[in-house]
This record gives C-alpha cells, structure tokens and sequence, in this order.
C-alpha cells in the first residue's frame, strides 16, 4: 500500500518541481526585498512575525499565480519562439490542467494571506489579481507592456505596506513607482532577445518597436528615474545616511546593468538582468534594514 502511495505522489513532486522551475521560482527575490523594506517603513522597524509571514505568503502566491498564468496566456507564441520552445509546457513536459491546477492554488493561498492580513488587504486582492493575470495579454496591443509589468510587481511595496497599517499613503505609492520603473526598465532588457520574434508575431514591445538601440536607451531613462524616486523618499521617511548609500549602490549596479548589455550584443542578458538585479533589491533591503533599525537604537 505504502509503495502504491509513493507512486503518485512523486509523480506529484516532480510536476511541482518542473513547475516551479518553469516559473523560475527563484527570482520571487525581484520583488520580496521591497516588499519587506516597505514593511520596514511602515512599521517603523521589524513588524510583527504573523504579518511579516502573512506578506511572504501572499507575495509567493500572487507571484507564482502570475508567472504560471503568463505562461499558460502565452503557450503558443512560446512554441513558434526558438528562445522559449523548450520551456516545460511548450515541450510537453506539463499539461495545461496542470498549469491551470497549480494556478488555482497559488491564487488561493494569495487570498488566503490577504484574509489573514486586515481587510482592506482582501477588498484589494481581486484589483491586485486583475493587474498581475492582465500583464499577459499588453503585450497583444501596447509597446507599454513593460511598465505593466513593472506595475504588476510594483504593487508588493504597496500591498505590504496596507498589510502593515490598514492603509495606503504618500511614501509606499513612490517606493511601488520605483520599483515599477525598475522592473519595467530591465524587461526591456530581456526582451531585447526577442526584437526579431515579436516584431514577425506582431507582438508589441520596445525593442520591436524602437530596435534594441532605441529600446536601452529607454531602459536607461526608466532607471533614472528609478534612483531619483528613491532619492526623493527620505524627504518623506526618516531615512539617513545608510539608505542613501543603499541608493548609491543601487545607482551603481544599474549602471553596470547597461554595461553588460549592447544592442549589438546581448550575450550577457542573463547576468544583467538575474545577477545585477538580485544584487540591486537585496543590498536596498540590508542598507534600508540597517538605517531604520540603527536610528530606532539612537
């Protein structure tokens, strides 16, 4: 009976396995770190160990329902694109139902965290589900699809803080601004590999529209605009020194993002866009982490 049992329930494991790399599980670190940093912000220090577990399930549910629903949305141009034909759905390797399935149980634990987090959290879940399963389909008709992504993956800043006080204000909507700026800013860099495919499926994005040329330059601007924004917040957080120099580091990274990459050569995508980035939302976390828990010592 036992061996009858683990049959299928390392079948399971596997599925579960293949999914979680077909999502890419991992870089939930893109946006888990702002998430936190705004937890940080609005509870002037550590918050409370059930919210903070609360804000992780619900970033890894609403990132995992998103990341498995754009894959499903977006099966049969990743068929015909030479790039992504070997992802685990294209390749056979999962069936849609259990796509669909993993979809239905990562939403569930979303609501579940957001129930569990005060209710203002809950009136929002469906408009935050809207924005991150809306993501799939821009890029069927805006070249601004970069930016809804960044905002699908701005909003944690946003919703953490509300998990935090119950509330919305000022401070948390630029930190989601920034992030939004961000991600989109490095979308445009990954999807710089892919200029020729979506221009041929009638696909809109910036490098299809502007050339890989055109498109960085945009991605440069969008960082910018990223540093600034992150400039501007200890004029409404008391936020010091060790911040700052969290920006600075930011500011340095995202430099040497654009250093990496060419629009005569993209072979270094992957170190810019998975390393670097990694780097840029970790190391604002620690310098953010440092100076708000320092200055409650003071």
């Amino acid at each position: 009976m036992a061996v009858e049992t683990m049959g299928p329930l390392l079948r399971g494991w596997r599925r579960l396995r293949i999914i979680l790399e077909m999502i890419k599980f991992e870089h939930t670190v893109f946006a888990l770190p702002f998430a936190f940093i705004s937890a940080l912000l609005a509870a002037g220090g550590l918050p409370d160990g059930r919210t903070a577990l609360w804000i992780v399930v619900a970033m890894v549910g609403a990132r995992s329902s998103a990341m498995a629903f754009n894959r499903l949305v977006d099966l049969e141009y990743d068929r015909r694109n030479p790039r992504t034909a070997r992802r685990a759905l294209p390749a056979g390797e999962l069936t849609p139902p259990q796509v669909w399935l993993f979809v239905a149980v990562a939403t569930a634990l979303f609501v579940v965290a957001a129930t569990n987090l005060n209710p203002l959290a809950l009136v929002l879940s469906p408009v935050a589900l809207a924005i991150i399963w809306g993501y799939s389909y821009t890029k069927r008709f805006t070249n601004l699809c970069h930016l809804v992504l960044g905002l699908a993956i701005g909003i944690a800043p946003a919703g953490a803080w509300i998990a935090v006080r119950g509330a919305l204000e000022l401070a948390p909507v630029l930190l989601s601004l920034a992030v939004m700026l961000w991600v989109g800013g490095f979308d445009v860099i990954y999807a710089c590999q892919d200029e020729d495919f979506d221009r041929k499926a009638g696909l809109r994005s910036l490098p299809a529209r502007l050339g890989a040329e055109g498109a960085l330059r945009v991605s440069r601007l969008m960082h910018v605009l990223t540093v600034a924004i992150l400039l501007a917040l200890p004029f409404l957080l008391p936020l010091g020194p060790l911040y700052l120099t969290g920006v600075v580091l930011v500011a340095a990274l995202l430099g040497y993002e654009h250093r990496l990459v060419k629009p005569d050569d993209l072979s270094r995508v992957d170190a810019a866009f998975f390393t670097v980035n990694g780097f840029v939302s970790i190391g604002l976390l620690l310098f953010t982490a440092a100076d708000v828990l320092l200055s409650r010592l003071r």
